[in-house]
């Protein structure tokens, strides 16, 4: 069996990972939390996935990926984009981050946005290879369902006819951003 490091203190993320591996162990990096946490200050996902993965993959023996997502609305100019997990502030929770975007689209009628999730993978702090997911969706006017995390109470998938908010973990793992790097990363991994 596989095994590969994952460096996320998202539990949200790190559950999705593992649902999507199938026969790939996906383990949180040991002493993750006691490793002094990456400076994220990329302009782009690409960037920040690299960051992340190349200062804690020195920390892993094996292979290490992680991620950097988020939600890029076109009415704020792709915002809140690599910011998304701190969008009302450093210590933002959900739901201070989704009442902030309700607040900036009160008035806006062009609510459409997409979720993206790039995936770095590294051996040590040398990167091995990047793997892009997008989803497009809109922003809805208030949180609809209690499932998944961030942002997905508020993000209207057309095909499900729902937000990712209300649907079930693996509907929503099927076709969403995260889903898709991850898929085509682990195709990578088991046909080298």
């Amino acid at each position: 069996m596989t095994h590969l490091y994952c460096a996320t203190s998202n539990p949200g993320k790190l559950r999705e990972f593992r649902m999507a591996a199938g026969r790939v162990e996906i383990e949180m990096l040991p002493g993750f939390r006691d490793i002094p946490p990456c400076i994220e200050n990329g302009r782009t996902f690409e960037e920040n996935a690299v960051l992340k993965a190349r200062h804690y993959g020195q920390h892993a023996s094996g292979l290490l990926f992680a991620d950097d997502s988020g939600l890029e609305v076109n009415a704020l100019g792709g915002a809140p984009g690599v910011y998304s997990a701190r969008f009302a502030g450093p210590k933002a929770t959900d739901a201070e981050n989704n009442r902030l975007l309700i607040e900036r689209l009160e008035r806006v009628t062009n609510r459409s946005a997409r979720f993206v999730c790039v995936i770095a993978v590294a051996e040590g702090e040398r990167l091995l290879k990047l793997f892009r997911g997008t989803v497009e969706g809109t922003v809805t006017r208030k949180p609809k369902g209690s499932g998944g995390f961030g942002y997905d109470p508020l993000f209207y998938y057309a095909p499900f006819a729902a937000t990712f908010g209300e649907v079930a973990a693996e509907r929503k793992l099927a076709v969403s951003h995260r889903g898709q790097a991850l898929r085509a990363m682990l195709d990578w991994i088991q046909s080298s």
